[in-house]
């Protein structure tokens, strides 16, 4: 499990346009929210990242780079995004390498044996790739606090 503390793990996913986006590389020294969610068009997802849609102010206002990362293909996260006019990059670990190294990996989601997601997860580090907030949910159904990350983000500036 990544601890705060400890670095950010160095992890390569493709965006909705087939980039390569290294986290946290990419982000150029900016503090670094990685926002891991089970699956696009799910209720819970599709409201947790419009809720980050409608708070990148806060985002912008600390220089604060936000990924989202999910297990699903480009594909599906580009037309989800586009969907939800989301507007922060969607990032598919298809590969599940990201939930390996962040251990948030969520097997046989959705009872579905053998098929593994994300866990509802953020990570908040700042601009040298030091965790400095996380939070992981086992229940899917379960947001993150919207103004805890919000409070590591201020106290990172």
């Amino acid at each position: 499990m990544v601890e705060i503390g400890e670095e950010m793990p160095k992890v390569k996913l493709v965006d909705t346009e087939f980039n390569e986006v290294s986290i946290p590389g990419d982000a150029s020294g900016k503090p670094v929210v990685v926002a891991f969610f089970p699956g696009a068009f799910t209720s819970v997802c599709t409201k947790e990242m419009c809720t980050f849609r409608d708070s990148m102010a806060q985002f912008n206002s600390v220089n604060a780079k936000l990924y989202a990362v999910s297990v699903d293909g480009p594909f599906a996260n580009k037309v989800f995004r586009d969907t939800n006019k989301l507007n922060f990059p969607i990032l598919s670990d298809y590969n599940r390498e990201a939930v390996e190294k962040f251990d948030v990996a969520l097997n046989d989601f959705a009872k579905l044996k053998g098929y593994t997601a994300a866990k509802r997860a953020v990570f908040v580090a700042d601009a040298k790739g030091v965790v400095k907030y996380r939070w992981v949910s086992n229940d899917p159904t379960v947001e993150p606090d919207y103004a805890e990350i919000n409070k590591a983000l201020q106290e990172i500036q």
